[in-house]
C-alpha cells in the first residue's frame, strides 16, 4: 500500500521547538496529518489518500510519497516528446505534489507545460488542494515573467482519459523501475554538476565544519540545474517578497541582536552562516527556503525579511554580510565571545552575577 514518510531529521520541528511550521497539516485533505503536541508530524495512513499535497508544500522535503518522486519525474516528463500534460488521471498523483520550485523547473525544462485540472471540481480532496494548485501556478506564472522567461503554464480543464485504465498506474510504477537511460544520465550530470558549483559557492563563505548538518532540498538543487541553461534576463526585477513563497532577502537590526548565534545555527540549509571565530553573520538568499525558523528563535526580534527580492539572486547567487561583531575575551571567565557593545563581560558570567 502506497503511503507518505517522514524523515524525521529533515522536518524543520525536528531542528527547534519554536517552529510554527504546520504546512503539512494545513494541507492535508483527510487531516491524515496531525501536529497539535507531537513533537513531530504523525500521518495516520489509513486516512492518507497519498496526493502528496504535504510533500509538495514541506520546505525541506522531510514528507515524500514512497511511490512517487518528483525527481525521477523529470526523468520520464522530459523525455517524452509527444506530451506536455500532467494530470492526475496520466502521470501524478495529484498536482500539488509539485512545489513552486519544481513547477519553474519544469517550465524551463520542457518550455511548455499543461496542467490537467479536469477532474478538481468533482474531486474529493479539492478544497484543500485545488486552491494550492492555482497558488502555486500563479506564482510560478509570476517569477517567470520576472525572470524574462518565455516559458509557458497553463491551466487547462481536460479531464484526460485513456482507453487503458492501468497507464497511469504503469506510469507511477515506471518512475521507480524504468527511466530513460540517457535523459536520467544527462539530468544527473547537470545536478551533479550544480552541486558541485553550490558546493564551492559555500565553501567560500564558511568553515566547512559548519556546514556538516546543513542540506538543500533536492528542489533546490533542480531550480539551480534548470536555470543555469536560462539566458541572463536584460533587467533584474525586484518582485513583491510576499509573492515568493520559497525563498527571502533578510536584515539584521544591529540595534536588537544580542550575538547569541542561534539564527545561523539552527537554520537548516545554511543559507545563514558566521565564520569560526563568530565575528559576523552572512545570508546567501539562493540558499533560504523561508521556513522562518531564524525569525521564530531570534528572541530580539532583531531578524527580518526584505519587502522585496531580487531576482538576480536565481542568476547570480551573492553572500550578503548582514551584521559584525565585535570579538572579545570576557574580563571574568576570558573566554572568546562575540558582541556589539564594548562590555567586556560575555552574557553566560552576566547571567551568574
Amino acid at each position: 500500500m502506497a503511503k507518505v514518510t517522514l524523515n524525521a531529521g529533515s522536518c524543520l520541528l525536528s531542528h527547534s521547538l519554536e517552529s510554527e511550521c504546520r504546512k503539512c497539516e494545513v494541507i492535508c485533505p483527510t487531516n491524515a496529518i496531525v501536529i497539535a503536541d507531537n513533537p513531530l508530524p504523525y500521518i495516520n495512513n489509513l486516512e492518507c489518500v497519498t496526493c502528496g499535497a504535504c510533500s509538495g508544500v514541506c520546505p525541506t522535503e522531510a514528507l515524500n510519497l514512497d511511490t512517487f518522486s518528483a525527481k525521477e519525474f523529470f526523468f520520464t516528463f522530459l523525455d517524452d516528446s509527444t506530451s506536455n500534460l500532467i494530470s492526475c488521471r496520466k502521470n501524478v498523483p495529484c498536482i500539488t505534489v509539485f512545489s513552486v520550485e519544481h513547477i519553474i523547473s519544469l517550465a524551463i525544462l520542457k518550455r511548455s507545460v499543461v496542467f490537467d485540472t479536469g477532474y478538481c471540481a468533482e474531486c474529493v480532496i479539492s478544497s484543500s488542494c485545488y486552491p494550492q494548485i492555482i497558488k502555486n501556478y500563479e506564482e510560478a506564472s509570476y517569477l517567470l515573467e520576472a525572470m524574462q522567461e518565455s516559458a509557458t503554464l497553463e491551466l487547462q480543464n481536460i479531464s484526460y482519459r485513456d482507453e487503458k485504465e492501468s497507464d497511469r498506474r504503469e506510469f507511477l510504477t515506471s518512475l521507480n523501475l524504468t527511466t530513460s537511460a540517457k535523459v536520467k544520465r544527462n539530468i544527473e550530470c547537470e545536478l551533479q554538476s550544480a552541486r558541485e558549483i553550490l558546493d564551492a559557492h559555500r565553501v567560500k563563505k564558511v568553515d566547512t565544519l559548519l556546514l556538516r548538518k546543513k542540506s538543500l532540498p533536492q528542489k533546490r538543487e533542480i531550480l539551480f540545474s534548470a536555470i543555469r541553461g536560462v539566458e541572463r534576463p536584460s533587467v533584474f526585477h525586484r518582485v513583491e517578497a510576499d509573492e515568493v513563497s520559497f525563498t527571502s532577502q533578510k536584515k539584521i537590526d544591529k540595534t536588537l541582536c544580542n550575538a547569541c548565534q542561534n539564527c545561523y545555527r539552527v537554520c537548516p540549509t545554511g543559507a545563514l552562516s558566521s565564520d569560526i571565530t563568530n565575528s559576523k553573520i552572512e545570508f546567501d538568499p539562493f540558499f533560504c527556503i523561508k521556513c522562518n525558523l531564524c525569525h521564530e528563535i531570534c528572541e530580539p526580534n532583531a531578524i527580518s525579511s526584505l519587502t522585496t527580492y531580487n531576482i538576480k539572486e536565481f542568476f547570480e547567487p551573492e553572500v550578503q554580510r548582514v551584521i559584525e561583531f565585535k570579538v572579545l575575551r570576557c574580563q571574568e571567565c576570558e573566554m572568546i565571545f562575540s558582541t556589539n557593545s564594548d562590555e567586556r563581560v560575555c552574557s553566560r558570567c552576566k547571567s551568574n552575577q
